[in-house]
């Protein structure tokens, strides 16, 4: 299974991008959110995380091979977990995914069904489905930062989203939680434990 294609982008399509690697060329089909991350960049080296999965009826055997890409594993993990509720799928999920990752979470975790069904091809009843399945999965995709960490700060993910836990565990809304989370991770400085970070938030409120 492919997990991931590094290329020269050579071309945007509506769904798709193309992408050169050796002596290849690879559609690989990408959401609305990830072609927006996309543009500007044709003629560059990126560096896509896919999934793959089979397109069209078994029963026929004219089955044929996909392709998925993501700008991160985030990204891509969301797109598995929206696509293991009953009435999504692949097609749907590729279609509906034209807002940023942080959005649809945050749209999920508060279940605002009104937002989600604002989404191409989701209504109410899909839309009250999603929160059902995934409202309590959604705290590390609805605390994304604007910015990929870079990998040397992978490992602050945990603490960010342990962080968030013991805010909501005090008392904090979720909102809040997130803006106050999001203030001090924006300034750039590394937290190695949950109790470094809260020691931040609660010195950055008193200055």
């Amino acid at each position: 299974m492919i997990t991931r294609i590094t290329g020269r982008l050579v071309t945007l399509l509506n769904d798709a991008a193309v992408i050169a690697a050796g002596a290849f060329e690879y559609e690989v089909y990408i959401p609305e959110f990830v072609r927006r991350q996309l543009q500007g960049k044709i003629g560059d080296e990126v560096s896509l995380r896919t999934i793959e999965y089979l397109e069209g009826t078994p029963g026929r055997g004219n089955l044929t091979p996909r392709m998925i890409g993501f700008t991160s594993d985030a990204e891509r993990e969301f797109f598995d977990a929206i696509c293991s509720v009953d009435g999504v799928g692949v097609k749907k999920a590729l279609r509906a995914m034209v807002r940023p990752v942080r959005e649809v979470a945050v749209a999920i975790e508060e279940q605002d069904v009104k937002q989600l069904s604002t989404l191409p091809g989701i209504g109410a009843g899909l839309a009250e489905r999603i929160i059902a399945k995934l409202r309590r999965k959604m705290a590390k995709f609805a605390l994304m930062i604007q910015h990929e960490l870079p990998p040397d700060r992978e490992g602050e993910r945990g603490v960010i989203n342990d962080a968030y836990e013991a805010l909501l565990s005090l008392g904090h809304s979720a909102p809040d939680a997130r803006q106050k989370i999001e203030h001090v991770t924006a300034e750039g400085k590394k937290f190695k434990s949950v109790e470094d970070l809260l020691e931040e938030i609660y010195r950055s409120q008193q200055r």
